[in-house]
């Protein structure tokens, strides 16, 4: 299973627990402090703290955490559906599968290994998934601690059925926020986006950067490979950087729509965003053997302000 490359040979760097439902998690941690919590019920990230300890993703505290229902919050993995543009049900079956681990991954580069703690998983179509939706897949998702702290996810999936499929995706990130009325997203300036709070209205963003007032849920169209969220009073930027993701979803349900969901605090949008690295203008298409890779990259640093390409450029962005 995953493990920790030899530069930090300790067999505490991977740990596997129960959840109260029994359902195993694996925590992965970073010689310097940092950590991140996977549960096996739907390939789910559910904790990313920091090397001070600090908790980077979003839970809501009325979170229903019971098996089948996906957990409010972390990183959850939305397949072969995301939202309610199918027959499925909201953001497809994936995050409500009970994964395992892959004992015998496929191999990827290696500097996808070296120096981090990882876990691999795996997902494949149940006879129940198949009535549903007739196509067989195999979904591999690595996730990554690397020893500055960056998490990183990597899902794989293969068409093993006899004929083409398409599917949606997105990495569901709920992010932790001071205050949204603070928080400012930049790299989507001048973009097209489909606003599903007016029926997929295509229209353009107007601002120099993404500030919130109002309930928001957009899906930004060929979307740059690097976004930044900057939390103004925290002095944290959020770096999400992408690939095989042309789109970004940007969402805050805000004080209304907050008092609709039985699994969310009425206040509590004021401490979150969702910026999700996605594949949903266009469906990916698989022919039969075929396999797509979708990866994920979150780095978060103490600054105001942190758009250096300079910075990214090394991290591989």
């Amino acid at each position: 299973m995953g493990h920790y490359a030899a530069v930090w040979e300790d067999k505490a760097a991977t740990e596997i627990t129960k959840d109260w439902n029994g359902i195993d998690q694996v925590l992965l941690r970073n010689p310097h402090g940092a950590s991140a919590k996977i549960s096996l019920h739907g390939g789910q990230v559910i904790s990313w703290r920091n090397d001070q300890g600090e908790e980077l993703l979003f839970t809501s505290n009325k979170a229903i955490f019971k098996h089948p229902k996906s957990m409010r919050g972390g990183i959850q993995i939305c397949y072969p559906q995301f939202g309610d543009c199918g027959s499925l049900d909201q953001h497809g079956f994936a995050r409500n599968k009970v994964w395992v681990i892959d004992e015998n991954p496929p191999p990827l580069a290696s500097n996808e290994s070296f120096g981090r703690s990882f876990v691999d998983l795996l997902l494949k179509s149940s006879e129940e998934d198949l009535k549903q939706w007739p196509h067989s897949f195999e979904f591999r998702l690595r996730v990554s601690l690397a020893i500055d702290g960056d998490l990183t996810l990597i899902s794989r999936v293969r068409n093993i059925n006899g004929k083409p499929f398409s599917f949606s995706f997105a990495y569901h990130t709920y992010l932790s926020v001071s205050d949204i009325s603070e928080v400012r997203v930049e790299g989507l300036e001048t973009l097209d986006y489909l606003d599903n709070l007016s029926k997929r209205e295509l229209l353009t963003e107007q601002g120099d950067a993404i500030t919130f007032e109002s309930e928001i849920d957009r899906t930004y169209l060929r979307s740059p490979k690097v976004v930044a969220v900057l939390d103004h009073e925290r002095k944290r930027t959020y770096v999400i950087g992408k690939e095989g993701l042309p789109d970004t979803v940007v969402w805050n349900p805000w004080e209304k729509k907050s008092k609709t969901m039985t699994d969310f605090g009425d206040d509590e949008y004021k401490s979150m965003l969702c910026v999700d690295g996605a594949a949903l203008e266009r469906p990916i298409t698989l022919k039969p053997g075929e396999e797509w890779t979708g990866k994920l990259m979150l780095t978060a640093v103490k600054s105001s302000f942190c758009f250096d390409q300079l910075e990214l450029q090394s991290k591989g962005f």
